[in-house]
């Protein structure tokens, strides 16, 4: 399973808008959506119901929530970054949060980005949109 873009997103409706809002830009890239963490990190590390997956193809870039069940996003970006093989993912921070310490708490745990998900339907699409053109189609990464 080839995925470019991980989405983890606890809410089914900011989960559809975000696929929507990707969709609609007709990139050519691949998106998997998780609803928690723990799958998250199921996925990333091909354990659980993700164990025949090729843990060597890795997602281009990750959009993920701060609070989620299970595992939050912050211990899931501790993970992405404590780990060899997915230290250099870049994640995006995607969350209806704009607090300063959950802003302080994903730079330090090394998010390449924080978007607080605005609540405006046009808005929404708009960044997200932008969020998936940037990181997928402008953005360099280092290939392994």
């Amino acid at each position: 399973m080839k995925v470019d873009l991980l989405l983890v997103e606890d809410s089914p409706s900011d989960g559809e808008l975000c696929i929507l809002a990707l969709k609609n830009e007709k990139l050519p890239y691949s998106i998997h959506w998780v609803m928690d963490g723990e799958e998250a990190l199921q996925f990333l590390f091909a354990s659980g119901p993700y164990a025949d997956r090729n843990p060597k193809e890795m997602p281009k870039v990750i959009l993920l929530d701060i609070k989620m069940p299970k595992v939050s996003g912050l211990e899931v970006l501790a993970a992405i970054r404590a780990d060899e093989r997915t230290r250099t993912i870049p994640v995006v921070m995607l969350t209806s949060s704009s607090q300063e310490r959950d802003i302080l708490a994903s730079y330090n745990l090394g998010a390449n980005s924080f978007i607080t998900k605005p609540v405006d339907f046009e808005k929404f699409n708009n960044t997200i949109a932008a969020v998936g053109h940037y990181w997928m189609m402008l953005n360099n990464r280092p290939r392994f």
